[in-house]
C-alpha cells in the first residue's frame, strides 16, 4: 500500500491533529469510475473499467499518473492518489494528488487499440480534469505517446488549445525538458544524501536496483557516473549480477536491443528475490508496490533502502528495517523528481514559455535537496525515522491549507 496507515497515523500524533481534520484527510475528495468500451482491430468491442481517484485540491489542482495496468482498481488507486496529496505538499508544490487509469494488459492491445482506449478513457473523465482542477501524468504502462492521445483528445472535446491540462508530453507538444529523466535523478540524488548520512563513499557503493525501467535505468547511469558500483538489476524478465559492477550503458543498451535484462554477456542470473538480500550498500527498488514485505524484508543487508517505486516497503517490513538500523528513504521523498519537474512543465504551459535544461536541472536538483534537508531536520528535532519525518511534514502542509480554507 502506498500510503501506511500506520505512518498516516504517526504524523497525525506529531501534529496534534483533531478527529476532524484527520477524517477530512483520509478520504478522497472524488472517486469516478467509467466504462471504457473499445472496438478492438479484430472488429470486436470490448469494455474495459477505468479509475480517477481525487485525494485533495486542498493546496491546488489534483495530480497524478494515469495507468494503464490490469492491476488499476478502485481500492489500489486511493492510497496511491493519498500518496501523490503527500509527495506534492512535501515539495512544496501547488498540487493535491490524484491516480487512476484503465484496468488493461497494454501487452496485448495492439497501437491503434492503445489509442483508441486513451481517447474514450479520455473523453469519459474529461468533465473531471484540466489544468486548474486535476492534471494527468504518464504512469506503469503509459508515456509520452498517451499523453499526447489525452492532450489531443481535451483539445478536440473543448475546442480550445490548453497544453496544460497533461505533464509528461513530447517535447513538441509543450513537454519539459528532462522529464524522461527527472525521477530517477531524483532518486539518485537522494541515494546521495543518504550515503553522506550514513558516511558511506558514494564511490564504489555497492548498488542494487529492482526495476530497470525508465526510473531505474536513469538512476542506475546517474549513480554510476558518481562512481557507484550497480552491481545487480532485475526486471520483468529477470536479472543479471556482477560483483565487480556492472556496464550500466552497456546493460540499457543490451535492453533496448533484446527487450530485457537476461542474458547479459559476462553476468550472472539474479533473480528478484536473490536481488533483495544482496550484500550491497544501496538497495533501490524501483519497481511495483509491496516487493518488501515482513516475510523477506530481514534478509535485507543494505545499509540504505531507496524507494523509486510507490509503496515497495510494507509496513510490517518498514519495522524490520527500522530495527535493523536500515536507512529508508520514503517514496514521497526520494520519487518526487517526476512530479517535481511536472510542475515545472505545468508552469511553462501557464505562462507559455520554455525552460533550458539547466533551469529544469537546477530547479530540480533545488526542489530535492530542500525537502531533504526539511525532512531531515524534522527526523533530528522529533526523534524519529525519515518516513514519519516527511509524512508529518506533508501532512501538516495540508492540514494548514484545509484549516485556511475553512473546511
Amino acid at each position: 500500500m502506498a500510503a501506511k496507515a500506520d505512518v498516516l497515523d504517526r504524523a497525525m500524533d506529531l501534529l496534534s491533529l483533531d478527529p476532524g481534520l484527520r477524517a477530512v484527510l483520509r478520504r478522497p475528495r472524488r472517486v469516478v469510475t467509467v466504462q471504457v468500451p473499445v472496438r478492438l482491430d479484430n472488429g470486436a468491442v470490448e469494455v474495459f473499467e477505468g479509475v480517477r481517484v481525487q485525494h485533495s485540491f486542498a493546496r491546488g489542482p489534483a495530480k497524478g499518473g494515469v495507468r494503464f495496468h490490469p492491476s488499476v482498481t478502485v481500492e489500489g488507486m486511493v492510497p496511491l492518489a493519498a500518496a501523490m496529496t503527500w509527495k506534492c505538499a512535501l515539495l512544496g508544490l501547488p498540487f493535491g494528488g490524484a491516480k487512476g487509469g484503465v484496468a488493461c494488459d497494454p501487452r496485448r492491445l495492439s497501437a491503434a487499440e492503445l489509442e483508441r482506449l486513451t481517447r474514450r478513457y479520455t473523453a469519459e473523465i474529461a468533465p473531471f480534469v484540466g489544468p486548474d482542477l486535476d492534471v494527468p501524468a504518464p504512469d506503469l504502462g503509459t508515456g509520452p505517446r498517451e499523453m499526447a492521445w489525452m492532450l489531443d483528445a481535451f483539445w478536440t472535446l473543448r475546442g480550445r488549445s490548453d497544453p496544460g491540462v497533461v505533464t509528461g508530453k513530447p517535447l513538441c507538444l509543450g513537454g519539459a525538458i528532462g522529464r524522461d529523466e527527472a525521477t530517477g535523478k531524483g532518486v539518485a540524488a537522494c541515494v546521495r544524501r543518504a550515503c553522506e548520512r550514513q558516511g558511506i563513499p558514494c564511490v564504489n557503493a555497492r548498488v542494487a536496483i529492482q526495476g530497470f525501467g525508465n526510473v531505474g535505468a536513469v538512476a542506475a547511469r546517474a549513480l554510476a557516473a558518481c562512481g557507484a558500483r550497480v552491481v545487480a538489476a532485475t526486471d520483468s524478465s529477470g536479472g543479471v549480477f556482477h560483483a565487480h559492477g556492472l556496464d550500466v550503458d552497456a546493460l540499457t543498451a543490451h535492453k533496448r536491443r533484446t527487450g530485457r535484462l537476461a542474458g547479459f554477456p559476462g553476468a550472472e542470473d539474479c533473480p528478484a528475490a536473490r536481488l533483495l538480500g544482496l550484500d550491497v550498500e544501496v538497495l533501490v527498488p524501483a519497481a511495483l508496490e509491496g516487493q518488501l514485505t515482513g516475510a523477506n524484508a530481514a534478509s535485507v543487508r543494505a545499509r540504505i533502502v531507496a524507494e523509486g517505486a510507490n509503496g515497495p516497503t510494507t509496513p510490517e517490513a518498514d519495522a524490520v528495517l527500522l530495527a535493523n538500523g536500515v536507512l529508508v528513504v520514503p517514496d514521497i521523498l526520494c520519487n518526487a523528481g517526476g512530479v517535481t519537474v511536472s510542475h515545472a512543465e505545468w508552469a511553462q504551459a501557464r505562462d507559455g514559455v520554455t525552460w533550458e535544461a539547466a533551469r529544469v536541472d537546477a530547479y530540480l536538483a533545488r526542489s530535492m535537496d530542500t525537502a531533504w534537508e526539511e525532512v531531515s531536520r524534522i527526523a533530528a528535532e522529533r526523534g524519529v525515522d525519515l518516513r514519519t519525518a516527511a509524512y508529518a511534514s506533508a501532512v501538516g502542509r495540508v492540514a494548514e491549507a484545509v484549516r485556511s480554507r475553512g473546511v
